[in-house]
């Protein structure tokens, strides 16, 4: 009889019961609907984008083929990804001509004829740069995520490192600065570009990539904490201290002081460096 009830009621823990409630038909569908989108929308909406990136390449690209050449023309059907095939191709191709001698002198004289167009030479020299940058196999442009108080003091963003600040900005600055681009969620290709001195950022131990999921899905997809546990008891900053300061300054128009080594920075340094002691 004991065995019954104890079947019955489930496991006990310290003297106490656990029961475990049992799902309603509908909440069990529920369920059961909720997992089929998470597993089938994440595919299909990857698939459908990349249907339609290949299929604008191809509508482009497929017919600078020749008739007799393309396999089109012999063929019942359409071939998905043919011009997708040919860009590449084309890109290699480009890429391994001007890498010799003769190309880097086709590559010279473009370049000549192209800055002594008023318009076009501004935005060739732009996205010559830009892509310069980022595409650079030894470039840190876009590769380590930090935190940055913005809009105002004691609200964090999340912002990416786009280099160190160099020319006039830093000359007229006392501060080492650093350039970072801050994102706009959920469209991170848009931003702002914020000149901040070295001291005022938290580096992030999450790569770029989880940074930017968390970006575009306003916070809904968080990255675990894989840093160690003795980082992990530390803490670098407090949002409301810079709250009462804040309320001093508007009120009464008194300064600001703040102790030397206590920006969020100087902290995190500190922090790591003991750290690396004690290891």
């Amino acid at each position: 009889m004991a065995d019954e009830q104890q079947t019955t009621t489930g496991t006990s823990t310290g003297g106490h019961a656990t029961k475990h409630r049992a799902l309603t038909f509908g909440q069990r569908m529920r369920a059961y609907l909720l997992a089929g989108i998470l597993i089938t929308a994440p595919i299909s909406i990857t698939l459908y984008l990349a249907w339609i990136f290949i299929g604008f390449v191809d509508s482009k690209v497929t017919p600078l083929l020749p008739a007799k050449y393309n396999p089109e023309t012999y063929l019942p059907f359409a071939l998905p990804g043919l011009g997708l095939i040919m860009l590449v191709l084309g890109l290699t191709l480009i890429g391994a001509l001007t890498a010799g001698f003769l190309g880097r002198i086709w590559v010279r004289i473009s370049e000549r004829v192209l800055s002594g167009m008023p318009v076009i030479r501004n935005v060739y020299g732009a996205v010559k740069q830009i892509l310069e940058t980022v595409l650079a196999q030894q470039s840190n442009a876009f590769r380590e995520a930090v935190l940055v108080e913005y809009p105002r003091r004691g609200l964090w963003a999340i912002a990416f490192i786009t280099g160190r600040t160099e020319g006039e900005v830093q000359s007229v600055t006392e501060e080492e600065c650093i350039n970072i681009f801050l994102p706009t969620t959920p469209n991170p290709t848009s931003g702002f570009l914020l000149f901040v001195p070295k001291k005022d950022l938290v580096h992030l131990s999450m790569s770029v990539e989880e940074a930017i999921k968390m970006v575009i899905s306003g916070g809904i997809v968080t990255p675990p904490d894989n840093r160690p546990d003795t980082e992990k008891a530390h803490t670098y900053t407090a949002a409301a201290a810079y709250e009462e300061v804040d309320i001093v300054r508007e009120k009464d128009g008194s300064p600001i002081l703040v102790a030397k080594g206590t920006r969020p920075g100087e902290v995190q340094d500190k922090v790591r460096g003991e750290i690396d002691q004690e290891n």
